[in-house]
């Protein structure tokens, strides 16, 4: 029946055509497709009754009748997380064929009658996702094969679905009936061919079993290619094992290179800006946080930063007026003081001029001299460690951690990369290993699984 990629048009039923789509107009609009060599159409309103007329159901009853083989094809762009039926051929409540996509689940599900009962085949899939998609089902008695896009992704076997139509039998196009099973979206290219493997009108390309004779040569040549290579990679493998056994008596010793400075191999130094311990292993820099002990300062004095020092260290702070001031901070009474060693010392250092209106001036915490309004308090120096960022805000500025760190004793300065999978703070779904990555986490199929999402595996 088939000719090259042609078919007898006798042996198939596009359902566009025949149900006249074009001059349907209650809940139907004819749109741009995916191509443009056969009409498309949006199906957006549930107030929509596309069903077949009386003369396309007497073909349907005729090809199917004692046909145990044929394939359904579509192409459609379902709007993301969306429910519907594609094609429906159903009596009454009882449906023959029936093909749904489910954007909640995540399922496409045929539906088919055996031995006068319904049964329901469902195959995780997300179908729904707002993108152009190529789908068909073939039934080959009890064979049943399912491709998205030109890809076998099912193959099961089933009870072999009933298909000796009865006249009361209709045809339904984007809805199951007249109130339910809406699909919302854009269909094309809809078609039922009753011939073995009718996926192959979709996909040319999957017939492909036996090369041709010009691939035949081809692969002969490619294989003569290969020997050449080979034979000079051997070549080349002989001089490599020549010269390395020529230099296993030497000892080369990979140094590191960090900022001018070349350090020996086991070589261990401090990173004053990111308090962190380093060490050149091998020719790679190897760097670890100080971990700070916990530190219990006495009632009368604070924790701060010192200079040249990683760990905060206790220092005697001020009282003035109620309120508590920490070493290096400052107070603006009838002229500005810091608080230096528990005593409040008199500043002189002058103020410089601002460049905004006075109404524009704000006097940061903990400082004496205004500044204009929207100032960037991080240019200054505020020091955040690498995995934390400095935020302004109006008044002063502070570190906050990235996303998937978590602070250090409380101290948003220093962050630590928080274990996702450990804590149980992830995603990752059935059939899915959690991988915990700096900042973030991801989740990898198991072993005989294949990807559906960032999430979950099938």
């Amino acid at each position: 029946t088939a000719v090259g990629f042609g078919m007898d048009p006798d042996l198939q039923i596009d359902i566009i055509t025949e149900l006249d789509l074009v001059n349907t107009t209650l809940g139907v609009t004819q749109v741009s497709g995916l191509h443009n060599a056969s009409k498309a159409f949006l199906f957006q309103d549930t107030e929509r009754e596309i069903h077949a007329a009386p003369h396309v159901t007497e073909k349907l009853i005729e090809l199917f009748q004692n046909r145990s083989e044929f394939t359904f094809l579509a192409t459609l762009q379902q709007k993301a997380l969306t429910s519907g039926v594609i094609l429906s051929i159903r009596e009454l409540e009882h449906s023959y064929f029936e093909l749904e996509s489910s954007g909640l689940r995540d399922e496409i599900r045929y539906h088919y009658r055996f031995n006068g009962k319904t049964r329901t085949e469902v195959f995780p899939y997300r179908l729904a996702d707002g993108q152009w998609h190529r789908i068909s089902v073939s039934l080959s008695a009890s064979h049943l094969l399912l491709h998205v896009d030109c890809n076998r992704i099912y193959e099961r076997v089933i009870d072999p679905p009933e298909t000796n139509l009865t006249p009361e039998t209709n045809l339904w196009l984007g809805q199951r009936n007249r109130k339910h099973g809406f699909f919302k979206g854009v269909i094309q290219d809809v078609k039922i061919i009753f011939i073995p493997n009718g996926y192959i009108t979709q996909c040319p390309n999957l017939n492909r079993t036996c090369p041709t004779c010009s691939d035949f040569l081809s692969l002969v040549q490619g294989i003569m290619d290969l020997q050449e290579l080979l034979a000079k990679m051997t070549a080349k493998l002989n001089y490599a094992e020549t010269r390395l056994s020529q230099l296993e008596d030497c000892h080369c010793e990979k140094t590191c290179q960090v900022n001018g400075l070349i350090y020996r191999d086991k070589d261990s130094w401090v990173e004053d800006d990111h308090c962190r311990n380093c060490t050149c292993k091998s020719g790679v820099v190897e760097c670890r946080r100080m971990s700070c002990p916990p530190l219990e300062c006495p009632p009368d004095a604070l924790p701060v930063h010192v200079d040249s020092q990683c760990c905060k260290v206790c220092k005697a702070k001020c009282i003035y007026g109620g309120k508590v001031l920490a070493e290096g901070q400052r107070v603006l009474t009838k002229s500005c003081r810091e608080c230096r060693n528990g005593v409040l010392v008199k500043v002189t250092e002058t103020c410089p001029p601002l460049n905004c209106s006075e109404k524009d001036h704000v006097l940061p915490e903990n400082q004496c001299c205004s500044v204009c309004r929207g100032h960037n308090f991080c240019a200054e120096g505020h020091r955040c460690g690498e995995n934390s960022e400095c935020k302004n805000w109006n008044t002063k500025a502070t570190c906050e951690c990235k996303n998937g760190y978590l602070s250090v004793q409380g101290d948003s300065a220093y962050c630590e990369d928080i274990d996702e999978c450990a804590a149980k703070m992830h995603y990752c779904h059935a059939n899915t290993v959690c991988v915990n990555l700096p900042g973030s986490y991801r989740c990898d199929c198991v072993a005989g699984y294949v990807r559906v999402d960032d999430f979950s595996c099938t």
